[in-house]
């Protein structure tokens, strides 16, 4: 074993030792970026890439679950993706199709997370299949998988789905808008019934939300890698625990 490997060993254990089980985060999010960038810069295709980036999903799943959080939200496929060229959008999608089938099966409490009118039929399809035949275990982590995500296109699925339950009931808009409360939007959000998460963690250097989890996201913690999705160790995860650990949350105060 290189020299390098046992340093990072003994760090990591380091680094595992004193994280405070009573301050880290219940729900962590995760925009996992940079597959095409790692793909690129290791000289493969890119539905390498995407493969290698679904690979790293199940470690991540695996240290959370280590150290006690009970809710991931995962995003693997925004609306904005869904503009790229076919070729490439059928191969992401191929990915996301196997890796959901294989979540299903793994014992987590699985949900789908967007707006899958968005997607191909075939590909909307195969993964309601998969994720309605989830094996879920009595006490489990539950995966939140977002797919033809947006955070704009969730609020206005939102508005929609609450303004449309409103008039069933033959409300006017007029008496909507006059009893309109935040808490009668957030029950109509795709995580309702979920509490917020407490920390956001972005791969690949970029410092930006992107649209992830808007509403949700209001009183939530980020923590921004440089590394590569495919290339987020558990020391990068480790290190995003304690930073989180270490903050005085305000929640707006």
């Amino acid at each position: 074993m290189a020299v390098s490997d046992l340093l990072y060993g003994a760090y990591e254990r380091r680094l595992a030792k004193g994280l405070d089980p009573a301050r880290l985060p219940k729900h962590v999010g995760a925009i996992v970026d940079g597959n095409r960038r790692w793909a690129k810069g290791t000289g493969a295709q890119v539905d390498h890439g995407y493969q290698a980036g679904a690979d790293k999903i199940a470690e991540f799943l695996g240290w959370c679950d280590e150290l006690g959080v009970q809710i991931v939200t995962l995003w693997l496929l925004s609306t904005d993706n869904l503009r790229r060229p076919a070729e490439e959008l059928a191969a992401l999608l191929a990915v996301i199709e196997r890796l959901v089938a294989e979540l299903s099966q793994a014992g987590y409490r699985l949900n789908l997370i967007g707006n899958l009118d968005l997607l191909p039929t075939d590909s909307a399809q195969r993964l309601k299949g998969s994720a309605e035949q989830s094996k879920v275990k009595d006490s489990g982590l539950v995966v939140n998988v977002c797919v033809g995500y947006g955070g704009r296109q969730e609020l206005t699925d939102a508005m929609r789905s609450l303004l449309l339950a409103e008039a069933s009931q033959g409300r006017t808009l007029a008496e909507v808008a006059e009893t309109l409360e935040v808490d009668h939007i957030a029950d109509h959000l795709y995580t309702k019934g979920q509490p917020d998460p407490d920390l956001v963690i972005r791969t690949s250097g970029e410092q930006r939300l992107s649209g992830f989890l808007l509403w949700q996201s209001v009183h939530s913690e980020f923590y921004f890698s440089d590394a590569l999705w495919p290339a987020f160790r558990r020391v990068d995860f480790l290190r995003a625990m304690r930073s989180y650990a270490a903050r005085d949350r305000r929640f707006g105060a």
